[in-house]
């Protein structure tokens, strides 16, 4: 239910595509992490995020990233293994300024590397930013 005061104001989930029913999967959860957009997520769902252990297909990777978490190219082959062949990975970073800012380009080189195409970029509160990763329509049509 959206209260009065929302009003055409899209919830983050909903910005980011998350539509109800849908599998969504999270990795790198941490303290840091947003959990207001955790809550938004698990309520346009209608359900609980699953962890990086879980073993479903998923519709929607939810991967929390930041500066010291390692090789963002391993993170993206992982992400890719469990996601439905119309599936999206969101590369959640902190804003420009926060602790574990991880620079647009890095993002950007990591990307054809996993086999992915980057296509779009919210705001996901105050402190984090997403970016939008899906399989390139190229790939999909020689299946």
């Amino acid at each position: 239910m959206v209260a009065a005061g929302d009003a055409g104001k899209a919830g983050v989930a909903e910005r980011l595509g998350i539509e109800p029913g849908m599998v969504v999967q999270e990795i790198g959860w941490d303290e840091d992490v947003d959990d207001g957009v955790r809550a938004d997520v698990e309520e346009r769902i209608g359900g609980d995020l699953l962890d990086e252990d879980a073993d479903d297909v998923v519709d929607v990777v939810l991967l929390w990233w930041r500066e010291e978490d390692g090789d963002l190219v391993d993170a993206l082959m992982d992400a890719i293994t469990p996601l439905a062949d119309e599936g999206v990975i969101w590369v959640l970073t902190p804003k420009t300024g926060r602790d574990g800012h991880v620079e647009p380009s890095e993002i950007a080189e990591a990307v054809p590397t996993a086999g992915l195409a980057q296509t779009s970029n919210v705001a996901v509160g105050a402190d984090w930013s997403g970016t939008r990763l899906v399989s390139p329509k190229s790939v999909k049509s020689k299946r």
